[in-house]
């Protein structure tokens, strides 16, 4: 049986010892604080239920409230279960190659990922992991407390009203995966599916990395991320489907955090604004460099057009309409519908 390909004992080692301190909180905020992201969690949900019309008949479950080292831990675990197919056609791989590099690896690979998780655990607001153990797991919900605490600062806004729309957002990911049966597999079956036409040849992976850095820099104008430039034709086309998968995930809850209304986050609107702009702005140089080579600038993207095609198609057909789209991983958008609503609205609902 072939060594796992990543030590992740090492990544969260590594994302534990580069997380960076979080914002300064007295006891009793911290205790606050706490408090009121779980109390708003099971709010949230049952707000995103009426909203999204789906899920009313399944029980509220608990968020998990963590801080930066908390949620590396979390991230990791959920990263093993989730990277399980590529990870043991990478260990095949390491074990045909053997030597010391090979017996390095996993260690290597643990700690670079560790790394780039050090440096998520002070952005993410929160997570919803889906994948559990058995089918019967709803899946964790997670809410980094000191980046909620250090954002609602930083934009100015009133703390209660932003703590509730955070936990919007998340509410409606994990009712995504728990009122839509099937979603959890399928979602599961297309990582699989990218591992299965990834290539572990590492020669061809460093060529194609090359290949890619060098046709970016001849045109600048070319709309893809540097991730999708590297990819081979097989991992384009499944790498499609999630990235469409990936966008109606994301703007379906960026829609329902504000669709709740004034009703539920009585300053949703000034909240949205502030957010708005400090997504556009980002944090300096060296940030935007890093989250473009991680990808962060295409979840950006996955967010405001995803957004705009679930906006659309509501407007066009309605919320019962609209859900059309949980019927089946046949009726969800491609990625060229995402932003060309009409045809899915055309090909789904006729």
């Amino acid at each position: 049986m072939p060594a796992d390909a990543i030590d992740w004992a090492a990544a969260v080692r590594a994302g534990h010892r580069v997380a960076p301190t979080g914002p300064a909180v007295g006891p009793a905020e911290a205790a606050a604080v706490v408090r009121d992201l779980r109390e708003f969690s099971a709010r949230a949900e049952l707000a995103v239920r009426v909203t999204t019309r789906l899920g009313a008949e399944l029980p509220v479950q608990d968020a998990e409230v963590v801080d930066r080292r908390g949620w590396i831990t979390a991230t990791a675990q959920g990263m093993e279960l989730l990277t399980e197919p590529l990870s043991a056609k990478m260990s095949a791989a390491l074990a045909k190659a053997g030597g010391k590099g090979g017996r390095r690896a996993p260690s290597a690979a643990g700690s670079q990922i560790g790394a780039v998780l050090g440096f998520l655990s002070g952005k993410v607001l929160g997570q919803y992991d889906p994948l559990g153990g058995d089918p019967d797991d709803p899946g964790r919900l997670l809410l980094v407390a000191p980046n909620i605490v250090k954002v609602e600062r930083e934009l100015e806004v009133d703390p209660t009203d932003f703590r509730l729309w955070v936990c919007l957002h998340e509410s409606t990911h994990r009712l995504q995966f728990t009122a839509v049966p099937w979603l959890r597999d399928h979602f599961r079956a297309q990582v699989a599916a990218f591992a299965d036409a990834t290539e572990t040849d590492l020669p061809d992976l460093l060529k194609r990395i090359l290949e890619g850095v060098t046709a970016r820099r001849r045109s600048s104008a070319d709309p893809r991320s540097w991730v999708e430039t590297i990819q081979t034709p097989a991992q384009r086309a499944v790498f499609d489907d999630l990235m469409g998968l990936m966008s109606l995930l994301e703007g379906h809850a960026d829609f329902v955090m504000d669709a709740v209304g004034p009703d539920v986050v009585p300053s949703v609107e000034k909240i949205r604004a502030a957010f708005t702009v400090r997504r556009r702005k980002g944090q300096g140089p060296f940030d935007r460099i890093l989250r473009s080579l991680l990808g962060m600038d295409m979840k950006t993207a996955q967010y405001v057009r995803g957004a705009a095609f679930v906006g659309a198609v509501v407007d066009r057909v309605g919320m019962d309409g609209f859900n059309t789209v949980w019927t089946s991983p046949q009726t969800l958008p491609t990625r060229a519908e995402i932003t060309d609503p009409d045809a899915w609205v055309t090909r789904v609902l006729g």
